[in-house]
């Protein structure tokens, strides 16, 4: 049995995170189940129209736990109808219990929720100006306003790490007075004050200003302990006065969101006693800024009070969940220990019984009928929201992070033996550190190995045979409906476009998995993206059956097109690609088409007419666009079929959105498409750190974390999908990395303060995937003749047992030939079946070789430079062509290879894969063509 090809999995799922922590990262749905049934269901909301529209329906069905209004297609078992559905994405199925959010002051309903006066259309339009002139924070973000240029929907996009400051509470001399200061400084001229600290006041209103302050010092706790220290410093002899914000609450958040002054707030004279590590101690003037914790419990409320207008509690690290046995949305009585905080430290609290801040994020921004609408009827201000709320759930983790890998540390079994014989007896003085691994969703890492793993399926099962792209609609009913009642816009309600397109996004899954709609599945995979406009989207790999290919152009041409419907004859289909499936226009009709790039659309529209569909050299399908006189009038433009985006007709009418389909072709380009659905979130390029010497040099310690933090930009749509725990990435079948190591060299775990000693004395120290396999083949005699999918290895045991039911992927770990011996190991257990130890890898015909290196010789895998063309050509499978160049100019450098221009004759039409398209994207010219040396 070999060990590339024993592994298998229970189940078939490949769940990669804790959906309890909000960084879902794959789903894999089971082909043999319908999670749609084709009968009629009177708990159903939603229909297929006419015209073969698929709507979802309202949200018109109430989560029986906490009252949200959901989607009965949101509900947690989608396999079966229930007439009494559940629902996770609100409060975990009941297990997430807060106290709901009261109508705000009239004043605020007034500006918030009044569409006709000319003062509530103001205040709706500069919303976000008017909270910071009243926040008591200051917001640290470097905000991207590159695309709110009236073209596109207005966003709140932002780059780098997101934080809040607060400041002393008087202003330096010469300074004017900003944010929490002007609750304090020269409060006679506050409106004037707050109205002096924007340089551009054109739309602000200063009785809007002077309404909003007053309805904060009478309802604001927050305004209110400003005030408070305000009168204090106002009195004869206070000469060293702090103020004390208070982070420690002592009744439940289960049921108390709304503090009181001497909950929030206390005045300190002199020194300042022991404080809990959170609290914030204010001074009374100076000329620093101090970064307020996102676990202190007013963090939220000290940014946006227009939102928590009575200075509400935000998340508090150590609510419980809602106990077992407790009544449906209504609370019982809870004893003294589970009242007090302090019982159980938050930092020790697990995820199980303790809210997250995901799921208080995901709880809040629900829409409850027996709840006020102040914070999702914010606008722009909604989306800052969301946006700050997941930065928070990111802090939260990375900062686990860092503060767990100063701690842990990796070595190798061998390495620790000679440390622990050499006298070094603690942990803290070996091994190596981890900084941001591929465990993390959506780090650099993560993306690299979901395309390994994309490769992995794509050697197992062929190449794929179509490319989706499935965009968002802003416009679809669903979203009208719902949002048109109360006078929203798609663009603030971001939450709302996420859930829909999830919506969608699975049905659509479904189609083309379980239904079968473009034939039957072998394999798929999708990463949702977010474009810059705030849209998601997914791209979707489709990988067919054999016997439900589409190898001709005629067999494409039955599925996918690129031309526009006869109106005639087909109005409905007409309509919706004139809407969805029209590039531009660019080119020389719009010059300032978003496109074009130095005069040139990028995407090479419009294209050439084409009588007939055909494959180009390149194996890039060339679709039919006859010249046959359909047109569309597009932005006052006349457009025919050299502007059209190919498409499938059915799902164009059943989803009404752009839904491109591209067929695919087994050429060099798969490696390109893989790279391109796995390239992750929008990010800078490239980031320069400077040395300590103010130089920019690269730095000789590089932190993977920053550098993730700041060249990461986050918009509202992929925030409020990150808080609901919707999964980014997805495939079927499952696949699992595969491990392999040298005698002696399997990594070992340990802490800081472990002794070497104590650590090499746990039973466990040395066993490892790899050394549990050599015991399965002598356990299993089975395992001799056994190729994939009929084993499973259990983690927790360490141990390889049969498989009872599903299947996965087994994929090894790519090693270069630069790593000796454990390449060569590499070499000869893809091909020994059935070794019980590293000897009988080393065994070839009877005879025991002292190294894997002569083995793999007497095999016939090395000489004449054969294992250096091997690596090359494996590499082919996954890497680009930019990347197999450098590993050659390592060969070379190496001085290893005995004959280099055998090696390059061998390998020269690998070698010089990618070179001409690189070519014609500098040249912006396809019709570039020359030959490979």
């Amino acid at each position: 049995m070999q060990f590339n090809e024993l592994f298998a999995s229970d189940s078939g799922d490949d769940n990669m995170n804790d959906e309890s922590d909000g960084y879902s990262s794959a789903t894999n749905s089971s082909f043999d189940e319908d999670e749609m049934s084709n009968g009629t269901d009177a708990m159903e909301t939603f229909e297929i129209t006419s015209g073969g529209y698929y709507d979802i329906g309202d949200p018109v069905i109430e989560c029986q736990y906490c009252g949200a209004n959901m989607w009965y297609s949101e509900r947690k078992n989608k396999c079966c109808h229930a007439s009494n559905p559940k629902f996770s994405m609100c409060c975990g199925s009941g297990k997430v219990q807060l106290p709901l959010l009261k109508l705000a002051p009239k004043v605020l309903q007034h500006l918030l929720f009044d569409n006709e006066s000319c003062e509530s259309k103001n205040f709706q339009q500069q919303i976000r100006m008017y909270n910071v002139m009243f926040a008591f924070t200051s917001p640290g973000a470097k905000v991207d306003n590159r695309f709110n240029n009236g073209r596109c929907p207005p966003n709140f996009r932002i780059q780098g790490q997101s934080c809040h400051r607060i400041g002393s509470m008087l202003p330096m001399s010469g300074q004017n007075p900003r944010f929490a200061q002007l609750y304090v400084y020269d409060t006679e001229n506050e409106i004037e004050n707050r109205m002096h600290g924007f340089r551009s006041k054109s739309g602000v209103d200063v009785n809007i200003v002077r309404k909003l302050s007053e309805m904060l010092y009478e309802h604001n706790v927050h305004a209110q302990s400003f005030r408070m220290a305000r009168d204090r410093l106002c009195e004869e002899g206070v000469s060293d006065l702090k103020l004390r914000l208070i982070s420690e609450r002592r009744n439940d958040g289960r049921i108390y969101n709304q503090p009181t002054v001497s909950e929030v707030a206390a005045l300190i004279v002199g020194d300042v006693d022991a404080a809990e590590k959170r609290d914030i101690i204010v001074q009374k003037q100076c000329g620093e800024l101090q970064r307020i914790d996102e676990y202190h419990t007013s963090y939220l409320g000290y940014q946006y009070p227009l939102l928590f207008p009575y200075g509400e509690d935000g998340y508090r690290p150590n609510v419980r969940h809602r106990d077992k046995g407790t009544n449906i949305r209504h609370f019982t009585d809870i004893t003294q220990s589970e009242q007090n905080n302090k019982d159980i430290p938050w930092e020790e609290a697990t995820k199980r019984n303790r809210l997250t801040i995901r799921e208080w994020l995901a709880f809040r921004i629900q829409s409850r009928s027996n709840e006020a609408q102040t914070l999702l009827r914010s606008r722009r201000l909604y989306q800052q929201f969301l946006v700050d709320g997941f930065t928070m759930m990111e802090s939260e983790r990375l900062r686990w992070l860092r503060k767990n890998q100063s701690k842990l540390r990796v070595g190798k079994y061998h390495n620790l033996n000679e440390y622990n014989s050499n006298g070094e007896t603690h942990g803290s003085n070996t091994g190596k550190r981890v900084v941001l691994p591929s465990s993390y969703v959506g780090s650099r890492r993560y993306m690299d190995q979901l395309y390994f793993d994309g490769m992995a399926i794509c050697s197992y099962v062929g190449f794929p045979d179509f490319f989706i792209t499935f965009t968002c609609n802003p416009n679809w009913p669903e979203i009208q409906r719902l949002l048109g009642s109360v006078h929203l816009k798609a663009s603030d309600c971001p939450d709302i476009i996420s859930r829909v397109f999830k919506i969608k996004f699975d049905e659509l899954l479904s189609d083309l998995t379980k239904k079968s709609l473009l034939g039957k599945v072998l394999a798929y995979m999708y990463t949702i993206e977010f474009q810059k406009r705030e849209l998601p989207h997914a791209h979707i790999l489709i990988f067919l059956h054999p016997s439900n290919k589409y190898p001709t152009p005629s067999d494409i041409d039955r599925i996918i097109s690129a031309e526009i419907p006869d109106q005639d004859t087909n109005e409905e289909l007409y309509n919706l690609v004139k809407t969805h499936m029209i590039h531009g226009p660019c080119g020389f009709a719009n010059r300032s088409s978003p496109c074009m790039k130095d005069g040139k659309c990028s995407k090479y529209f419009p294209k050439q007419f084409q009588p007939e569909t055909i494959v180009d050299q390149d194996g890039f399908p060339v679709y039919r666009r006859r010249d046959n006189g359909h047109t569309v009038l597009k932005n006052g433009i006349q457009v025919d079929n050299r502007n059209v985006v190919s498409y499938n007709a059915k799902l164009l009418t059943k989803y009404q959105a752009h839904i491109n389909m591209e067929w695919c072709n087994q050429s060099t380009s798969i490696k390109y498409l893989f790279k391109y659905i796995n390239k992750g979130y929008d990010r800078i390029t490239a980031a320069i750190v400077p040395n300590d010497d103010g130089t920019s040099n690269q730095p000789q310690n590089i932190d993977e974390i920053k550098q993730y933090i700041n060249c990461r930009y986050v918009s509202p749509s992929e925030a409020s999908w990150r808080i609901f725990s919707f999964p980014i990435h997805g495939r079927k079948p499952a696949v699992e990395r595969l491990y392999f190591h040298c005698e002696g060299q399997n990594s070992v775990y340990y802490t800081d303060f472990d002794r070497i000693n104590t650590v090499l004395e746990k039973p466990s120290v040395t066993e490892s995937m790899f050394t549990s396999w050599f015991e399965a083949n002598c356990k299993y005699p089975e395992a001799q003749n056994l190729t994939y999918n009929k084993f499973v290895y259990v983690k927790k045991k360490r141990e390889w047992k049969p498989r009872q039911k599903g299947y996965t992927i087994g994929r090894l770990i790519w090693v270069p030939p630069t790593t000796g011996e454990l390449y060569y190991l590499r070499l000869m257990f893809t091909h020994v079946k059935g070794p019980r130890s590293y000897n009988d890898i080393k065994t070839v015909n009877n005879v025991k070789y002292d190294t894997f290196r002569d083995a793999c010789f007497a095999m016939g895998f090395i000489g004449d430079d054969r294992e250096f063309i091997a690596a090359i050509k494996e590499a082919n499978h996954w890497g680009s062509g930019q990347y197999l160049r450098l590993l050659f100019v390592h060969m070379l450098l190496s001085g290893s290879i005995n004959r280099p221009r055998h090696v390059w004759s061998k390998t020269c039409h690998l070698l010089a894969d990618g070179i001409l398209y690189a070519q014609q994207r500098i040249a912006n010219n396809r019709g570039i063509i020359f030959p490979i040396l």
